[in-house]
């Protein structure tokens, strides 16, 4: 057998030190359009600019604590609501001059929300507002590539996971589903195609309990439904061709 390393002979200042941290891409719909979570940074660098919410990994911590605390703490929304949410990672950004401070490494993660009050700033944020998607300029950092790496994920992901009824409420109609993607992907869908293509996967959408729900138009009021247990959709919902965002 090879002998085993020996650990006091490794030099731990042998390579230049490197700080890691954690940027988060949050969104909900909001007035039918895709709104992202962006905090005003107070300190430098880029004092003043607005930023993805984010910050240090500290020592004793894994970077998804540190992610749901620093969102916690920069834009107060509640304990319970950071705890319960669905962090996926995104990537690791590592250029070796994305920040002028120091070299920094920078998971990433996305997450959805429903519609929910303006959050408010805290720590080292000055401000925190859900933002048009549309609206976004130039943000601190790298954040814009991030952001846009972030929204061709959940794009690609609504083909084939229910990743959808995040956005959602608990109940919800068929019709509120569809206008969550008509805004996430951008282009209109076919109502009576979606509802066919969304009831033919195993696992997508339950039915939920409750009186249904009228949703305006003189129509008649439409069921409700729950997000249902498959993870991913047999067969998938694709977006049309030729009708990218």
């Amino acid at each position: 057998m090879p002998p085993a390393p020996d650990a006091a002979a490794y030099d731990p200042y042998a390579f230049p030190p490197f700080a890691v941290t954690v940027d988060l891409a949050v969104f909900t719909v909001r007035a039918g359009q895709l709104n992202v979570l962006l905090v005003e940074r107070g300190e430098d660098p880029y004092r003043g600019d607005w930023a993805l919410p984010g910050g240090f990994v500290r020592p004793g911590e894994s970077a998804g604590q540190a992610a749901r605390r620093e969102l916690a703490e920069e834009t107060g929304l509640s304990h319970e609501t950071v705890h319960g949410l669905h962090l996926e990672q995104l990537r690791t950004y590592s250029d070796p001059d994305r920040d002028p401070r120091m070299r920094v490494v920078s998971v990433a993660y996305t997450a959805l929300l429903p519609d929910l009050p303006e959050p408010r700033g805290g720590g080292d944020a000055a401000a925190a507002r859900w933002t048009p998607r549309a609206d976004v300029s130039r943000l601190a950092f790298d954040h814009d590539r991030i952001l846009a790496d972030a929204v061709d994920r959940i794009r690609a992901k609504f083909e084939y996971t229910g990743l959808a009824t995040s956005f959602c409420p608990a109940a919800f109609t068929l019709g509120e589903l569809q206008q969550v993607y008509e805004t996430v992907w951008g282009v209109p869908l076919d109502r009576p195609n979606f509802r066919r293509k969304v009831l033919a996967a195993p696992g997508f959408v339950e039915p939920a309990e409750g009186p249904p729900r009228r949703t305006g138009g003189r129509g008649k009021p439409a069921a409700l439904y729950r997000a249902g247990t498959a993870v991913t959709l047999h067969p998938p919902l694709l977006r049309p061709e030729g009708r990218q965002p």
